[in-house]
């Protein structure tokens, strides 16, 4: 089990960090398709594999994996099925930022809970220092997911502007 937890935790900072790749991608208004792919990939497999712990009930992470894995198919189909064609393009922005924002949330989950001192400041994760913590990070993937929709778009809306 050890060495299971390694490997989804190796691989969900791996989706974390090609994700603030793909979110800087699409805050400049480029598709980076590579990082895009791993970090689709990566994001799916460490919702998969979350599945795979040993539990007896459904818990708080099962959830917002549940809710990532809709995301994650819904910002799949409109990349490679719909290639981003007009309400696709923010559908996807919408829905990879979601995905990435709920890895990042699960992240701060998992720091309170196994960081010695992170944990005394909130041993039930209902103190102030995780309640900050957490919505001084949904503020700002509200205003990064705002600013990706506004900067990723159409390439020839992005052309016409430049004329504007």
């Amino acid at each position: 089990m050890a060495l299971f937890t390694l490997v989804h935790v190796v691989i969900s900072l791996i989706g974390i960090i090609t994700g603030l790749v793909v979110l800087g991608g699409l805050l400049s208004g480029k598709r980076l398709d590579g990082w895009t792919g791993l970090f689709l990939l990566t994001t799916i497999v460490t919702n998969v594999t979350g599945y795979d712990f040993p539990v007896d009930r459904v818990l708080p992470s099962h959830i917002v994996g549940a809710i990532s894995l809709v995301a994650l198919a819904i910002a799949c189909v409109a990349r490679y099925r719909y290639r981003l064609a007009q309400r696709w393009r923010k559908t996807y922005v919408v829905t990879a930022v979601l995905s990435l924002y709920l890895n990042v949330f699960v992240l701060i989950v998992q720091t309170f809970q196994k960081v010695p001192a992170l944990r005394e400041l909130a041993p039930t994760q209902s103190e102030p220092p995780f309640a900050i913590s957490q919505l001084i990070v949904l503020v700002m993937f509200v205003v990064l997911g705002y600013r990706a929709v506004v900067s990723f778009r159409e390439p020839a809306a992005a052309s016409a502007r430049q004329f504007l």
